[in-house]
């Protein structure tokens, strides 16, 4: 079987056919570093994981390249400088905002269970290659300068909105799109604008200033991937207006007919059948998840949260609810059981079938129930491998009880206990004796009377 994988741009599946290679190349659009990343984040760091994993394993991992950018220059993040540390100089109070929520990117996604990309370029990196490619938009008069900013001129571009299914002139003044005064069509978006002295800013041919959001991806990925390359990937809220846009900049700048050959988006999350937001009290990130018991009142292991995102289609929307962590823990903590410390052998050949059938991973999921019940504890090994699970490295949900257990009891008072009833034992009061292993019992403590006259305890659950 060949890999087939669903392009947004022509709307089918197609089989996918590589540039090159010796050189497969993806692109996926990372994090803005101004907070900690929710769960509908950890989506496509998910997703796409398994894709590059999938593509490590049909083409060579040497052969295979996954950039994942940082975008480290927004609004977003100059905002939270000033709400989070308003006493510090802007510049200072920036960087400990994007170093901070960076960092806990970065640990997030790894107690995902997922590889680092080959590079994660960060924006603030790459401003001299944003402000040429700015350069060449404009002497080919694709862009132009207006109200303290450079902007793109969609009307430039006869095929705009072909990724979207969005015509131009579906975006009239008074309709959908409010216009600013300055610009010339309402879908007129900014590749520069100017920064006061407050605010970040570089040196550049139209003032000190910084670069609008798309622009970035365009230079980063040209950077990193060339003009043309293979996969380019995201979440569908970046459909349109962000991919949309990165495809006409980085047409228009280097005069090719496509940026990417596939575009892939996964769909959306809600929450308990909700959509998640702040104010309906169920934004949830992945810190959470993994650190607090703020979600159905337990921590949980990275790689439950992983296969319960598996479980549903990248593409279908998915409702993330404590039932189904339950479920998928439950379903996890079996499959582990059976392959830890086992030597894996080959990935099951239908494993990979599903997964080079446009990542269909509940059909993974369906096949990894069958090895289990199989006992075929080699190839259940393997398969959880390719896909990026673990056993070496997961707790269970039982193990995690246990150790809650362990971290809020009163040693002191069980090891009491214990030694009234070594006493009632050298006594001979074997009323006594039990009375305290019965009390030792209802605090999910198991004792062991060993030869030596000792006893030893554990927390079981």
């Amino acid at each position: 079987m060949t890999l087939s994988l669903y392009n947004t741009l022509t709307r089918k599946k197609e089989p996918f056919e590589p540039i090159d290679r010796n050189n497969v190349r993806m692109y996926v659009c990372g994090p803005t570093v101004y907070d900690f990343a929710h769960i509908g984040n950890a989506r496509p760091v998910i997703v796409f994981d398994v894709l590059f994993r999938l593509l490590r394993h049909l083409y060579g991992k040497e052969h295979v390249k996954y950039i994942r950018n940082i975008t480290d220059v927004d609004d977003k993040i100059n905002a939270r400088a000033l709400q989070d540390y308003p006493k510090l100089p802007l510049n200072e109070a920036i960087r400990r905002v994007t170093e901070k929520t960076a960092n806990q990117f970065q640990a997030d996604v790894k107690a995902l269970g997922c590889l680092e990309p080959s590079a994660q370029p960060r924006a603030t990196e790459f401003i001299p290659e944003m402000i040429e490619m700015i350069g060449v938009l404009l002497s080919k008069g694709h862009a132009y300068e207006a109200g303290g900013e450079v902007l793109f001129d969609v009307s430039s571009m006869k095929d705009y909105g072909a990724l979207s299914n969005r015509k131009l002139e579906d975006q009239q003044a008074g309709a959908r799109v409010a216009v600013e005064a300055h610009k010339k069509n309402p879908g007129d978006f900014v590749l520069w604008k100017l920064s006061s002295a407050e605010e970040p800013g570089w040196d550049s041919p139209w003032g000190r200033g910084r670069p609008g959001w798309h622009i970035e991806c365009s230079a980063m990925s040209k950077s990193c991937l060339g003009e043309v390359f293979d996969i380019h990937g995201g979440g569908l809220d970046l459909i349109f207006p962000h991919h949309e846009n990165e495809i006409a900049q980085s047409r228009c700048a280097h005069g090719t007919a496509t940026m990417a050959n596939v575009w892939m988006h996964n769909g959306f999350l809600q929450v308990e059948g909700q959509k998640m937001s702040k104010s309906l009290g169920n934004f949830v990130t992945i810190n959470e998840l993994l650190e607090t018991e703020n979600f159905g009142g337990r921590k949980w292991d990275g790689q439950v949260l992983k296969l319960a995102m598996l479980k549903t289609h990248y593409r279908q929307p998915i409702d993330w609810s404590v039932r189904e962590l339950k479920e998928t823990e439950f379903a996890l903590d079996s499959w582990m059981h059976l392959a830890r410390g086992v030597e894996p052998s080959n990935a099951s050949a239908a494993v990979i079938d599903a997964l080079q059938d446009d990542m269909n991973t509940p059909q993974v999921v369906t096949e990894l129930y069958r090895l289990w019940r199989a006992k075929d504890s080699q190839a259940l090994t393997a398969s959880l491998k390719l896909t990026g699970f673990n056993p070496s490295t997961y707790v269970s949900g039982a193990r995690r009880a246990v150790e809650k257990a362990f971290a809020t009891v009163n040693k002191e008072d069980i090891e009491t206990l214990i030694s009234a009833r070594l006493a009632a034992r050298a006594a001979k009061n074997w009323k006594e004796s039990d009375r305290i292993r019965d009390e030792l019992a209802t605090l999910s403590v198991t004792i062991k009377d060993n030869k030596d006259g000792t006893t030893s305890w554990e927390i079981k659950r």
